[in-house]
């Protein structure tokens, strides 16, 4: 289905790049994609949109796809630009979700624009690196406790890193890309990482990156550090997703935020991890979202 895109000039000049999908004509929900990667969305997330009359914007943020970068960027960043696209839309409701490593923006946009965000999910999110009570990489794949280790060492060796990282992942059919995510993928991951879905994946990837890793490697400094916000300080109506079987992040993330975000519906599932988590709860989500927008 149609995907509209579009870029706006917000502060300091920066280009900021979105896409525009689902039902054109119906109440907005801002989607915030994973990391790293860039505001495309699924087909048959479009169609689920559309089918419950909601539209979808998805921006690329900072660094990825056809947005500038903003080195020094923190989590809460976010919050200013989804602002000012809804500024140039003239809309002044929306709802927020997010998945993965765009679920700490779908949050900061709950706690910072609580006078516009009608609703948030958080789907599979990480809870804040410095979360109290919380052993950050306990029962996370060794693919991404990795990556920690190799941040510490400075910005250079960290983007040497993900180029490397890049360069697998983008030239992998959909039977490497999990051979490549193995130490992630449990097995029911596994098996919702279907060739279609790996297929996007792989495109998302890729449009992301068209600059380089450096935006990648800001979301990574911006997760480690921190978010700028409290996520105690949400009071919006949230839902916070996550699968028992979650190896990209492990769920007590989910549960942490949980207990900590006062407005939150917890949804952990002990059937799912990540990538099948995401699939299942997507309609969900919007179905839930499209009554609150009504």
């Amino acid at each position: 289905m149609e995907q509209r895109e579009h870029g706006i000039v917000v502060d300091g000049g920066r280009t900021l790049h979105f896409r525009e999908s689902g039902d054109l004509d119906g109440p907005l929900v801002f989607v915030h994609h994973g990391s790293p990667g860039a505001g495309l969305q699924q087909p048959k997330v479009v169609r689920d949109a559309a089918g419950r009359g909601l539209r979808l914007i998805a921006h690329d943020r900072p660094g990825y796809g056809g947005s500038t970068r903003l080195p020094g960027r923190r989590v809460d960043h976010v919050a200013a630009d989804v602002a000012a696209i809804a500024d140039y839309l003239g809309v002044q409701r929306f709802a927020v979700w997010g998945a993965s490593g765009g679920g700490p923006h779908a949050l900061a946009c709950a706690a910072l624009l609580p006078d516009r965000v009608v609703a948030c999910a958080a789907i599979a999110s990480p809870a804040p690196y410095a979360a109290e009570g919380l052993d950050w990489t306990a029962g996370m794949g060794e693919l991404n406790v990795s990556e920690f280790a190799i941040l510490a060492q400075g910005p250079e060796a960290h983007m040497a890193f993900l180029r490397g990282e890049a360069n697998g992942l983008l030239s992998a059919g959909p039977g490497e890309l999990r051979a490549a995510l193995s130490t992630v993928l449990s097995e029911v991951d596994r098996e919702a990482l279907t060739d279609e879905l790996a297929v996007h994946l792989t495109e998302n990837l890729r449009l992301g990156l068209e600059q380089g890793v450096e935006g990648w490697h800001d979301e990574s400094v911006a997760t480690y550090e921190p978010w700028g916000f409290d996520p105690a300080a949400i009071d919006v109506p949230t839902q916070v997703w996550h699968g028992e079987q979650d190896r990209f992040v492990p769920a007590a993330h989910g549960r942490w935020l949980a207990e900590r975000i006062p407005a939150a519906d917890a949804h952990i599932s002990a059937e799912h991890g990540h990538v099948s988590l995401i699939s299942m709860s997507v309609p969900r989500v919007h179905a839930w979202m499209a009554e609150l927008l009504a």
